[in-house]
This record gives C-alpha cells, sequence and structure tokens, in this order.
C-alpha cells in the first residue's frame, strides 16, 4: 500500500510511517528490503532521506527531505532542539505525578557514551480494567500519556519509562513481558503502543511554521476502547 504522505512541497515530505516499517536499510535488519526511504522515493519518484528517525515499532510523523541542500538545514532544528515533537503511549500503571521531566542520561548505544536525555510527559487519561495481568493484583492499571521529547537519543522514550517502571505496551525489547503476553492473548496486540503524534518547526525556506499530526493507527485505538477510552474525546484533550 502507498504511504500516506502528511506533507510534501519540493523540498520535504512528511509521512505517516506505519507501525513495523523499517526507516532505512540497516545491519540488523540485512536482506530486508523494504523500508520507507525506497517506498518513498518511488511512490514520489524523487530523492529523499530521512531527516530523523523512528523505531522500527514505532508509528507516525517522519520527515524527509527532497534534496540535499535542504538536509543539513532541516538536520540543524533538530540538533539545536527547535523542533517540537510530541508522542502517545500506554503504559503499565498511573504514575504519581502526573506531570514531570525525565531527566536521565543514556548510555549511547554506538558510542557506549554516557548522553544527557530529557522527556516531558503528561498523564491524559487513565483505567483500571477487572483483569489479573500479572498475577499479583485482582486488576490492572494503565496510563494514556502524552509526551514531549526533548532530546533525541535512541529508544529514549522506552528507556526513559522503563527507568521509572511505567513500560510501553507492546515493548519488547525494554518492557514488560507479562504485560505484553497478557495483551497479547487477551486483544490480540501485536504492536508497540508508541506513536509519534506530531511534528512542529519552521520550514527552512519559507520560514513558515509546520505543524502536522499523524492519526492513531487502528491497533492502538482499539486497545484505547478495550481499556474504556473515547479516542476522539482523548484527542480533544490533547488538541
Amino acid at each position: 500500500m502507498p504511504l500516506d504522505i502528511l506533507f510534501e512541497d519540493e523540498y520535504l515530505v512528511i509521512i505517516d510511517k506505519p507501525a513495523g516499517l523499517l526507516v532505512h536499510r540497516t545491519r540488523l535488519a540485512f536482506g530486508e528490503e523494504e523500508n520507507a526511504l525506497i517506498q518513498l522515493r518511488d511512490q514520489i519518484d524523487s530523492w529523499v532521506s530521512p531527516v530523523h528517525r523512528l523505531d522500527r515499532a514505532t508509528s507516525g510523523t517522519l520527515l524527509f527531505a527532497k534534496n540535499s541542500e535542504i538536509l543539513p538545514l532541516l538536520k540543524a532544528q533538530f540538533m539545536d532542539r527547535s523542533v517540537e515533537k510530541t508522542y502517545l503511549t500506554i503504559v503499565r500503571g498511573i504514575p504519581t505525578e502526573k506531570e514531570n521531566l525525565i531527566d536521565h542520561p543514556l548510555t549511547s548505544e554506538r558510542s557506549g557514551k554516557l548522553q544527557e536525555a530529557q522527556t516531558r510527559y503528561k498523564v491524559i487519561a487513565e483505567s483500571e480494567i477487572p483483569f489479573n495481568s500479572t498475577g499479583r493484583y485482582p486488576t490492572s492499571r494503565y496510563s494514556f500519556l502524552e509526551l514531549d521529547l526533548m532530546t533525541g537519543r535512541t529508544h529514549q522514550i522506552r528507556r526513559h519509562l522503563a527507568h521509572i517502571r511505567h513500560y510501553i505496551i507492546g515493548d519488547k525489547k525494554h518492557g514488560d513481558n507479562k504485560q505484553n503476553i497478557f495483551f497479547q492473548k487477551q486483544f490480540g496486540l501485536e504492536n508497540l503502543l508508541l506513536h509519534a503524534l506530531e511534528l512542529k518547526f519552521i520550514h527552512p525556506v519559507t520560514q513558515e511554521e509546520i505543524q502536522l499530526q499523524a492519526p492513531l493507527p487502528v491497533h492502538f485505538r482499539t486497545i484505547m476502547k478495550e481499556l474504556g477510552w473515547n479516542p476522539e474525546q482523548i484527542f480533544s484533550t490533547i488538541n
């Protein structure tokens, strides 16, 4: 299926990346030909290069440059942290602090060096369901979070939420395996519940403000309803 293009002009293009699709070829996924870069290039018949990254399992807004001159200008905005990136997720448990900044350095998965990392979160909705998902309690509690990524480290949101023990549902690397198994068996969930909702930045050529959102995918909305949340009502709270 063709990729959903949220915005395109002669300089850049923003897509809604599906969960499970690689951004580009990687050594860890050697031999896999399908990725967003190749699909988008063929779809719009243009050279493209990703300006930033999304984990394979993460869905949502992904920005590409359409020529090599615009690429460093867009990357510079990410480097100086002027791009606003908003994510949505569902996690195990309910944080005591309904709004907080997670300021916790992370070790680079490439260099091994410790890097500063900050993620701001806000609890949008809470749920308690009459299922024993871990074997310890008669009910299970979950939270719907809005997150602003202040820095851009590898797996930052997933690692930060694991650090405060509010694991993202469906996270097989940094999450809670018991929760993942429960959601797979109970609701048929096969995906990570992390969505790159919004990008907001200044167009480096036109100087216009670009602010775009990617709609929540079906699997995300399905779990919201299973947890007793109305997706439209939740979205009105965010917007």
